[in-house]
């Protein structure tokens, strides 16, 4: 099973109905969801439909396990976490997914394994295929706001990179507005983006940034 085509249908069938059984039903409805907005967003910019689709699927491959369980998980599968990260256990589930899906099904392709990996924290130099799987994640159905409608409407409309960081932007104001710790490498992730874009003209408030344009 673990040498088997990833790009076949008997293998996202499959995947499919074993991740039905490791999330519950929302989770499951949202993993469907990211997959076939993941589809789309590579249709629009160019990526790989195909592993759009799978790494959307497999995004929250370990989602179901709790705080202790995701901490165990991350040993199991021979992670070594800072001190930080271990602190931060809802924010594993990407990195634990990825290693265990790379060890469980060796075929996986890299570029698909580094989306799923990528999905929770971002990292500098995110490939294509990475932000669609983080905007999709944002943005599929199941999400709700003027916010999400607002950058939902925008897909297709500005470059992927705007886009991602438009959807990054937000989520960290998520974080702040519901007092979560903030990941210490966030600015860094942020500002390695900024040399080659101005998504502050586009975001809400822009000409009364205190900090201006960049």
């Amino acid at each position: 099973m673990g040498d088997a085509n990833p790009f076949s249908e008997e293998f996202f069938e499959a995947r499919r109905a074993e991740l039905e059984g490791r999330v519950g039903p929302r989770r499951f409805q949202h993993s469907l969801g990211v997959a076939d907005t993941a589809a789309a967003l590579a249709r629009v910019y160019g990526a790989d439909e195909r592993e759009a689709r799978l790494a959307g699927l497999l995004h929250d491959w370990d989602k179901g396990y709790d705080d202790p369980g995701i901490l165990a998980r991350a040993d199991e599968v021979g992670l070594t976490l800072s001190d930080e990260l271990r602190s931060m256990p809802r924010v594993l589930h990407g990195l634990t997914a990825a290693a265990a899906l790379r060890r469980d099904f060796p075929a996986l392709p890299e570029t698909v394994l580094a989306a799923v990996e990528r999905h929770t924290l971002g990292e500098v130099a995110m490939g294509d295929l990475d932000m669609i799987v983080y905007i999709a994640d944002a943005l599929e159905p199941g999400r709700t706001g003027r916010t999400v409608e607002k950058l939902r409407k925008q897909m297709g409309k500005v470059p992927l990179r705007e886009l991602f960081l438009e959807v990054y932007a937000y989520w960290v104001r998520l974080i702040m507005e519901r007092r979560h710790p903030m990941y210490s490498r966030t600015t860094e992730i942020w500002n390695s983006y900024m040399p080659e874009q101005e998504v502050f003209r586009t975001m809400p408030g822009a000409d009364t940034m205190p900090y201006g344009r960049p």
